[in-house]
């Protein structure tokens, strides 16, 4: 059995190499190399080089090892924080509570 290939759609592959390029960037401003990276993450180093082209088939985990290499993995922390559509849906879905019907007293 062979391995499973990401659907992605070509804006998210846009966005995957934006990341790539950002995290080797990043790499570069501290002097790294792809192999000082793929050693302190323990991974290898191809898998260095698919980050940074923004392959989709890397998996979160290895991405998230990378960052903590380049001291950047509080930021995997900001993804989906501020969910304006999914507050939105919510709003939607949150109900008024109806008043009931005023009963008129009659005079004694």
């Amino acid at each position: 059995m062979g391995k499973r290939k990401a659907l992605v759609y070509p804006q998210a592959e846009k966005k995957l190499k934006i990341v790539g390029e950002q995290i080797k960037l990043a790499r570069l401003r501290r002097h790294l190399t792809e192999l000082d990276v793929a050693e302190r993450a323990r991974i290898g180093r191809s898998s260095v080089i698919q980050i940074e082209k923004g392959a989709p088939s890397v998996s979160m985990g290895i991405y998230l090892a990378v960052l903590s290499v380049l001291g950047l993995q509080d930021d995997i922390l900001l993804l989906a924080r501020d969910d304006v559509m999914g507050r939105t849906f919510q709003d939607l879905e949150l109900k008024t509570p109806r008043r009931g019907k005023k009963h008129e007293t009659k005079p004694e």
